[in-house]
């Protein structure tokens, strides 16, 4: 794209950012309940089920839609593919708000938020979460970083001290992006190694000693659907270009990246023998066979004809389906095999919980609406005509 970046021209009070509202408001209520009388009012997390869809969905999948950020960088910047520069900053300030959230979700989520400090200075360097930990704070800061050019564009006139930072950032950006990318592979695969430690309470389908590299695979795979999700999501609702000349050549790279996620993921099931349980019925067979299917195979296929990465409906059809077959695969992870040894019955989250993961989804939009409105986020110029 030869567009410069430039704040959307269009109203920002529309009945979608009020719905987007209403939603934060719910969640907020929610969330003063949570911290006034405990997780139990809210939650129907227990001993049993230490954890819920807000780790299963609003982190684990959280970390996994926001590696758009890293991929796009790497891409643009470190490969010097600068033709996709125009995707490069959405993906930006989508990865800086969805791991930004996630950290909040952890917050939210500790019976003890007050002690979140305490891995920073007693350090278990011999643990996964740890190196979970430490990244995601490192990369939230990173990403912000990567953002303050953005900022500085619209408010450094005003505030002076994003002019000099911006300054500092012409000569050691590079630093920052090759920083985010190597936090990014540590702690997308270090995800994956939190349940490995836990064979008998994981089922089979899911559990794997090659579940790190499954975790980071499937994250370089979902990463540049979600850039054709949330920029055509953008794009039809602001009524801009709709980036296909960006996108479809994305999509070529994907075929790739989301084969070899597929060839991993298929060969190590048949390696293991936890086929033989596919088609027993259960609800967690049932959920693989989606998670694989149409989370993965269905959307390869569909991307190997040229028509469907030509084509703005077909492309994010496929795209749509990558991107939710990974959020089911890390939901599964963490919550659907998940088997409490001693659970006299299962879990299923409170109307609480789901409050508070819908107020998240929705803050998160909300906020993209205001950077992409008041700050030089998107490149698309043109009034989308009919396709």
């Amino acid at each position: 794209m030869t567009h410069k970046p430039y704040p959307v021209d269009r109203p920002f009070w529309t009945p979608g950012t009020y719905v987007m509202l209403v939603f934060m408001i719910a969640a907020a209520l929610t969330l003063v309940v949570r911290y006034t009388f405990g997780l139990a009012a809210v939650t129907n997390l227990n001993n049993h089920y230490p954890w819920g869809i807000w780790i299963g969905l609003d982190v684990a999948s959280g970390v996994a839609l926001a590696a758009g950020g890293f991929t796009t960088a790497f891409l643009a910047h470190i490969l010097g593919r600068h033709y996709y520069e125009a995707v490069t900053r959405p993906a930006l300030l989508t990865a800086a708000l969805g791991y930004t959230f996630v950290a909040i979700a952890v917050f939210v989520d500790i019976g003890r938020s007050w002690a979140i400090w305490k891995p920073i200075v007693y350090q278990n360097h011999n643990s996964a979460l740890f190196e979970v930990a430490m990244c995601v704070m490192t990369y939230v800061t990173v990403l912000w970083i990567e953002f303050i050019p953005v900022l500085a564009e619209r408010l450094g006139k005003k505030i002076r001290l994003l002019a000099f930072l911006n300054r500092i950032l012409d000569k050691t950006m590079w630093v920052f992006i090759i920083l985010g990318v190597v936090l990014s592979c540590m702690h997308q695969s270090s995800l994956g190694t939190l349940l490995v430690i836990a064979p008998t309470k994981v089922s089979p389908l899911w559990h794997t000693p090659l579940m790190p590299l499954l975790f980071l695979t499937s994250a370089f795979a979902v990463g540049y659907p979600m850039v054709v999700v949330e920029t055509t999501i953008a794009t039809s609702s602001l009524k801009l270009d709709s980036e296909m000349n960006v996108l479809g050549p994305l999509s070529r790279i994907t075929i790739l990246l989301l084969g070899i996620y597929m060839a991993i993921k298929v060969g190590d099931l048949i390696a293991r023998g936890a086929y033989v349980t596919l088609l027993d019925g259960s609800a967690q067979s049932n959920s693989f066979l989606v998670e694989v299917v149409l989370g993965v195979i269905v959307p390869w296929v569909m991307l190997l004809f040229p028509a469907v990465r030509r084509s703005r409906k077909l492309l994010f059809s496929a795209a749509f389906m990558i991107v939710a077959g990974v959020m089911l695969n890390r939901f599964n992870v963490f919550v659907v095999s998940f088997k409490a040894p001693y659970a006299s019955h299962p879990y299923y989250p409170a109307i609480g919980e789901v409050l508070v993961t819908a107020g998240a989804v929705a803050t998160i939009f909300f906020l993209y609406r205001v950077f992409v409105t008041f700050f030089p986020v998107l490149s698309a110029q043109k009034q989308e005509v009919s396709q």
